[in-house]
């Protein structure tokens, strides 16, 4: 049967697949739309298991923070190459997800794979993932995502086009002008400094551990008395922390003073960061 264009724009718009696609799912269906729109969800399904095991090395790091600045979602989805990470069925992808995850709350990756896909009964989000993998042609993954809500104030910030990404609570109660313009800064501090930690004593006691017994090789190998390299260790470690906890660092827009102190300047000795999530796309 003779199939008209406008029929294929209607499936096109429908599906956003190309165009010679949406022609030969209208002729196997003989012009039924619905059922085209079934045939096509159902390559896109035989197109992600072939590329299933492709690498994912590109894509892009988001982040949706709710209007009331109290909740918020960060975001990794990866894909193959970068030009597909740039094409606005990849970038809509992502943001769908993050708004997915925002308002359904699901606990890990696998569950929201799961879930109905923008409340639709009839399409779940790895349906749709395989919908968007059918039009681009490459293997795409929902690598990991982090949801805060209920603990504070939540700002986020995103660096290099999409490759970092960070979400960070102060415990705030409010989103006023001043709180939310300090989180976003810290935000940033997180994605240029990396650090490993809030605090010091949030540090990973095996990391501790490792960085002290180097330390203490380095000290011995100075030949110096006892007393002299405990020092050289406490001082060395010291530096260290200084380095990679965040509460330690200097501020990054005013060196002059760290992040402890400018917490305490803007909202007093109670003001504190809670929780941080840095991700760097591919690491």
């Amino acid at each position: 049967m003779e199939i008209s264009a406008e029929l294929v724009k209607t499936l096109r718009d429908k599906t956003n697949c190309g165009f010679m696609d949406c022609k030969k799912a209208l002729k196997e269906t003989e012009g039924d739309l619905e059922k085209a729109v079934a045939y096509l969800r159902q390559k896109g399904i035989a197109v992600a298991g072939k590329r299933a095991e492709r690498a994912t090395s590109e894509g892009v790091v988001v982040a949706q923070v709710a209007g009331d600045g109290l909740s918020g979602v960060l975001l990794e989805v990866n894909c193959e190459s970068d030009f597909v990470a740039k094409t606005d069925a990849f970038q809509n992808l992502a943001q769908g997800l993050a708004s997915q995850i925002a308002a359904q709350a699901p606990a890990e990756v696998d569950v929201l794979l799961t879930q109905p896909w923008q409340g639709q009964p009839s399409l779940t989000v790895q349906d749709y993932l395989n919908e968007v993998i059918g039009q681009t042609g490459e293997n795409i993954r929902v690598r990991r995502f982090a949801r805060y809500a209920g603990g504070g104030l939540v700002g986020a910030y995103i660096h290099f086009g999409g490759r970092i990404g960070v979400l960070l609570e102060l415990n705030a109660a409010q989103a006023t002008p001043e709180m939310t313009a300090l989180a976003k800064d810290l935000a940033m501090q997180v994605a240029a400094s990396n650090p490993l930690s809030v605090t010091r004593e949030e540090v990973d006691p095996k990391v501790v551990a490792q960085e002290t017994e180097i330390y203490k090789a380095q000290a011995l190998d100075s030949g110096k008395p006892e007393k002299i390299i405990e020092k050289m260790v406490t001082g060395r470690l010291d530096k260290f922390f200084k380095e990679n906890c965040l509460m330690e660092q200097p501020f990054v827009k005013n060196p002059d003073i760290t992040v402890a102190q400018l917490l305490k300047e803007v909202g007093g000795p109670e003001l504190r960061v809670l929780r941080f999530t840095r991700y760097q796309l591919g690491a």
